[in-house]
């Protein structure tokens, strides 16, 4: 191994590469310092699934590797810079889709070693909590991040960088999982997410009373129970609205997620709520999530939408803190499937 790759210097001029290829994006993005945003460049593959009514992991392995290297190369193009100038390269490692994740692992490890610079495998989840510190790095810690995607629901403290504490996550169903699943049976279209969120501009969110499930003190979360909810009662009341229902899912979906996430964010002694995640998207957790924070008296911060959803600036930022504090990577390192955060309390 070279002396650059065992001894990397840093500094607000240190540049990574960032590559994201853990489900049905595959993106590249140049990130300075850790914080400044040079080029994001993302290729989805909605289109591609949107006729199976979801990410099938064969096609979107093969669609990760029919346009992967032209997007990096789009990356550094637009940034303005020679490959030389680039100091790391950081990769998702894990958790994804491990046939996707595979392709952005042997891309990035192949082009460590083209450029003589430091690996650095980064978690996708840890990935999503600095995704708000690019758009505003004065964010200060303690900080209480709700991070909702299609396979993830969790509240996290952020002590720090590299510092997590695991507050609550979901024991059934993601946040995004469920969207996706009632949007399905509401045949409103892929991906579940914004197809609801639509829909519900032109419902009455008061329709139906929806259960929220385990707001008992528990910051735990559960929406198996609200998605057979919502199926019972189209199935008796057929002649229902579809806008009226998923209004009143979001509803109930947003009201636990915001009431968890204020609760927490009081218990800790947060300084702001941010959110993180595909699913921070949504237009009404945003409002309600921003209106929390007024009535108490803390920040609430919002990435904007492209920022929620995956991308590799986040993983570039990521991979530029985890240099800092563990240096680089070994090569041997793989996909991991089922990677988990580095919890304090796990």
């Amino acid at each position: 191994m070279s002396e650059s790759i065992a001894h990397p210097e840093f500094g607000e001029s240190t540049l990574v590469l960032g590559i994201e290829t853990s489900c049905d994006e595959t993106a590249a993005a140049l990130v300075m310092g850790g914080y400044d945003v040079v080029s994001s460049v993302v290729s989805t593959q909605v289109e591609i699934h949107a006729e199976f009514g979801g990410v099938v992991p064969e096609v979107a392995s093969r669609a990760h590797l029919e346009v992967l290297n032209p997007v990096i190369a789009r990356s550094i193009v637009e940034a303005g810079v020679e490959d030389s100038r680039i100091d790391a390269i950081a990769c998702t490692v894990g958790p994804g889709l491990v046939g996707a994740l595979l392709v952005g692992v042997s891309a990035a490890k192949s082009l460590a070693l083209v450029y003589d610079v430091p690996f650095i495998g980064v978690n996708h989840m840890e990935a999503h909590l600095y995704a708000a510190s690019l758009e505003d790095p004065t964010l200060e810690f303690p900080l209480v991040v709700l991070l909702v995607s299609g396979g993830h629901t969790m509240l996290v403290e952020m002590q720090d960088h590299g510092r997590y504490r695991l507050l609550g996550q979901t024991i059934d169903d993601a946040a995004g999982e469920a969207f996706d699943k009632v949007a399905r049976f509401l045949d409103l279209g892929y991906p579940g997410g914004p197809a609801i969120d639509e829909a519900a501009l032109l419902g009455d969110p008061e329709a139906v009373r929806f259960p929220r499930a385990l707001l008992d003190g528990s910051y735990n979360f559960s929406f198996s129970g609200l998605k057979t909810s919502v199926m019972n009662y189209v199935r008796k009341h057929p002649d229902v609205s579809s806008a009226d229902v998923a209004a009143s899912f979001q509803a109930a979906v947003v009201d636990v997620l915001v009431t968890k996430a204020r609760a927490a964010a009081k218990e800790v002694g947060a300084t702001s709520i941010v959110l993180g995640g595909g699913v921070a998207a949504n237009s009404l957790l945003r409002e309600e999530i921003l209106d929390g924070c007024v009535k108490d008296g803390i920040q609430g911060f919002l990435p904007s939408r492209a920022m929620c959803t995956d991308n590799a600036a986040m993983i570039a930022a990521a991979g530029w803190h985890r240099l800092r504090s563990d240096g680089p990577t070994p090569l041997d390192v793989g996909a991991t499937p089922n990677l988990r955060l580095p919890f304090l309390n796990v």
